[in-house]
């Protein structure tokens, strides 16, 4: 009998190049299909994940689901593939869901989180989760104002890398909030689906407009015209996570599918 199991996993992006698979590199994908495999008679094991994170990107919260024909209980399979997996992959629940969920297409949201260090001097704690911006405080507020006009559904061609294999870039932007907490600055965005890079491309253009390298103006401007050519700066991948992904119906229990990625708060220290 075939089975499918989603999976609810967090990861260290700084240990991988990326989620999926590419020849003689490891990846997330990889990692957990070689795994798998140790543990059930299908092969090969297709793991497929609600987003594809880039190389450098963490997930707190990616959802994947994959088949499996073997005996291991449904329960006991968090708890087989951690023995297996290295510590940079945690399995945080494992469920059955129907054959005909899917783990991307049945997805409505996923909800990504950059962090920003704004502090004078460097920490290490932070230094693989956060984008150290140190030369100028950042305006929040201006930022702010930056994000509100990108709920909806909207083109953000100006948002997207090259090698995308989507028809069009038009995607709705559900949420979107920023906030400071002494030195940290925290940018949590929601969306139906993301475009390719979309996320460090508008986090390296909202970051010019704290920085008032960047008009309120200039921004709108270029994203609502599509100016790719015009967004050039786009935030290195470690500050970046996934946070949660959505679905309709209930898949995992509210306590280990909930947001696990920490808010980080650190004082501000003088120069």
């Amino acid at each position: 009998m075939i089975n499918r199991i989603a999976l609810v996993i967090q990861y260290d992006g700084s240990f991988f190049n990326g989620w999926q698979n590419q020849k003689n590199l490891i990846t997330v994908q990889g990692t957990l299909e070689q795994k798998i495999e140790e543990l059930d008679p299908i092969r090969p094991v297709k793991v497929i994940a609600a987003g594809r994170t880039d190389a450098g990107v963490h997930a707190s919260g990616q959802v994947v689901h994959f088949d499996c024909s073997g005996p291991i209980p449904i329960k006991k399979w968090a708890k087989a593939l951690n023995g297996r997996l290295p510590a940079s992959i945690k399995v945080l629940e494992a469920v059955h869901v129907p054959r005909e969920w899917h783990a991307c297409h049945s997805a409505k949201y996923r909800r990504y989180r950059y962090s920003i260090f704004n502090g004078s001097y460097q920490n290490l704690f932070l230094q693989n989760v956060s984008w150290h911006k140190y030369r100028v405080r950042l305006d929040v507020n201006l930022m702010r104002h930056a994000l509100k006009d990108l709920v909806g559904l909207h083109d953000f061609a100006a948002f997207q890398k090259a090698g995308s294999n989507r028809t069009n870039s038009i995607t709705r932007v559900q949420e979107v909030s920023i906030s400071r907490d002494g030195d940290i600055v925290t940018v949590d965005i929601q969306a139906s689906g993301f475009l390719y890079g979309m996320v460090r491309l508008l986090i390296g253009q909202l970051v010019s407009v704290g920085e008032k390298r960047l008009t309120l103006e200039e921004f709108k401007y270029r994203w609502r015209q599509g100016l790719r050519s015009e967004v050039k700066e786009s935030a290195p991948a470690h500050g970046l996570c996934l946070i949660r992904v959505g679905y309709e119906e209930r898949i995992f229990s509210k306590q280990k599918s909930f947001d696990t990625f920490p808010c980080f708060s650190l004082p501000v220290f003088d120069s």
